[in-house]
């Protein structure tokens, strides 16, 4: 795990995201119930994860940076002056965009694929037949299974995923047969955010992650009053 601190800028924006959700979800709780707020606690938890990421995600206006991309572009960048082929996963498009967008300026050739990507295996031949191609940018849910992708040697998981079990087969695809090298694992953990929060939650829950979740909607369902307050604090 590498935890990332956020810059003034994207703090600044965290924070006033979560003080008005919290607002929220308070009187939602008390006039609608803890059922009848999970959309809400949904939506606000989304919003959250993604200022985590980039505050880009959720304003387009933002001109700020973020410590988590920072970090992510210095440890990449550390790994390919070694010669090292990275896979890079995301459970959000609009990530990857942005990561697209600096690799696009820094002319590095990459794979691509997410849910509409159309040729998913000559994706997958691309960045393992091709030295040229470094990385492959992936979303979690399109390429958590089907695919080999030995010629990788680092993996980098942007953000937390609610079932830890996915995150595991997403790494998987790395350690398929025909892999020679050791393969190394970063997950991306931005600090004081919901992030670190749902981290230390699935520790708590682990038993309840293995039984029953698989989707962020039953990973809200199991929480507590208690457990959502903490996510706010």
């Amino acid at each position: 795990v590498h935890y990332c601190e956020m810059s003034p800028s994207q703090k600044e924006q965290y924070e006033k995201v979560k003080s008005s959700f919290r607002n929220e979800m308070l009187l939602s709780i008390e006039h609608k119930g803890l059922g009848g707020s999970q959309m809400l606690l949904l939506q606000g938890l989304t919003k959250l994860r993604q200022i985590a990421n980039h505050p880009k995600m959720v304003d387009e206006t933002y001109e700020g940076d973020s410590g988590k991309m920072d970090d992510v572009l210095h440890m990449a960048q550390s790994a390919l002056s070694n010669g090292h082929k990275i896979l890079i996963f995301s459970q959000f498009v609009k990530h990857l965009t942005l990561f697209r967008k600096i690799f696009d300026e820094q002319k590095l050739t990459y794979a691509y694929l997410d849910g509409a990507t159309k040729d998913r295996q000559q994706q997958v031949e691309y960045f393992q037949n091709n030295e040229e191609v470094k990385v492959f940018l992936i979303s979690l849910k399109a390429g958590g299974v089907g695919l080999n992708l030995t010629a990788a040697d680092y993996v980098f998981l942007l953000d937390p995923w609610w079932n830890p079990a996915v995150e595991a087969q997403a790494v998987d695809r790395a350690y398929r047969i025909g892999q020679k090298n050791t393969v190394f694992t970063y997950k991306f953990i931005t600090q004081n955010t919901v992030e670190e929060k749902i981290l230390h939650l699935q520790i708590n829950k682990k038993k309840l992650a293995n039984d029953l979740i698989t989707t962020e909607e039953s990973f809200v369902k199991n929480l507590s009053k208690d457990d959502i307050f903490s996510i706010f604090e």
